[in-house]
């Protein structure tokens, strides 16, 4: 890490892809500075062959191959054996470049305590029958505050200070990736540091690279379960006395019915991606609600 950066942990998930795995590793230890700690935590039913015994100089590399399912889960353990005050995140998909982490360090630094820094999440150049989902290609920097109308914080390119966490607590380990609810624990913890008085600051020059990887036989369904996630993400917020997050909801299924419906004849694809996910968002939200209703009713 550069001397005047104070030092910091980055934390990456992975389940069963070890390639992807490897190469966003290097892509991390090619950056021009360093983490001091760098958590893998891999979920994975073998061990990587090659990080598992990875060593490299200035970088303190923990690979785990841990037991617990599910991407929170995963963080939530690292976070808890992470040794430093600045916290950094990105995924076993994603290529950072070079002055990613320093740009990301050196933003949060000067933003202070009450800042969280995410940045851009470029799609890799589309494979063959491949896609990437989740970007964001804005190029105007930006600061989010208070309420707002959208969901602004993107896990595989943030970081934070430690401080964070005892203001909002860590991820929700019933939402994300490997839960029953498959996502939004992004959105979720976005959402409390909002509500707490944190800033998220939109980084632009801190950019990352989403591999696609995914094929195009899954774009409907990955909608449907990032659909899914965010229902729930909505129920565990709706509240009588406070319609903000009703109106947002109800928001998102009108504008995805009307997206749907404009593009039903340019372009299939994105038509029932739209459609997938406003199914998503109300069986998320019906399961969320009948699932605590049954929590509390066992409590």
């Amino acid at each position: 890490m550069s001397n005047d950066l104070p030092p910091i942990s980055l934390i990456i998930c992975s389940y069963n892809r070890p390639q992807l795995l490897e190469e966003s590793v290097h892509s991390v230890l090619a950056g021009s500075v360093l983490p001091h700690e760098l958590f893998i935590m891999d979920q994975s039913e073998v061990a990587h062959p090659g990080l598992s015994r990875l060593t490299h100089p200035g970088c303190s590399i923990r690979y785990t191959q841990t037991l617990v399912r599910g991407e929170c889960p995963a963080r939530n353990q690292a976070l808890r054996l992470a040794q430093y005050e600045l916290l950094a995140f990105t995924d076993d998909d994603v290529l950072v470049q070079p002055d990613w982490l320093e740009t990301l360090a050196r933003n949060l630094v000067a933003a202070g305590p009450m800042a969280v820094v995410t940045g851009r999440v470029l799609p890799e150049k589309q494979q063959a029958g491949g896609f990437a989902p989740s970007t964001i290609t804005d190029t105007e920097p930006a600061i989010y505050q208070g309420r707002i109308n959208r969901d602004v914080l993107f896990p595989m390119n943030m970081a934070f200070w430690r401080s964070a966490l005892d203001a909002v607590g860590l991820f929700d380990e019933r939402l994300g990736a490997g839960s029953p609810f498959h996502g939004a624990e992004d959105n979720d913890f976005g959402f409390r540091l909002l509500e707490a008085g944190y800033q998220i600051h939109y980084v632009p020059t801190a950019t990352v690279v989403h591999r696609a990887w995914r094929p195009l036989r899954d774009y409907a369904r990955l909608h449907w379960y990032y659909g899914y996630g965010q229902g729930a993400y909505y129920a565990k917020y709706l509240n009588l006395r406070d319609s903000y997050m009703a109106r947002r909801m109800a928001r998102s299924l009108v504008g995805n019915t009307k997206r749907s419906i404009s593009l039903l004849r340019r372009n299939q694809r994105e038509a029932q991606a739209s459609v997938a996910y406003a199914l998503g968002i109300v069986a998320g939200a019906t399961h969320w609600l009948i699932w605590q209703r049954s929590e509390r009713s066992h409590a």
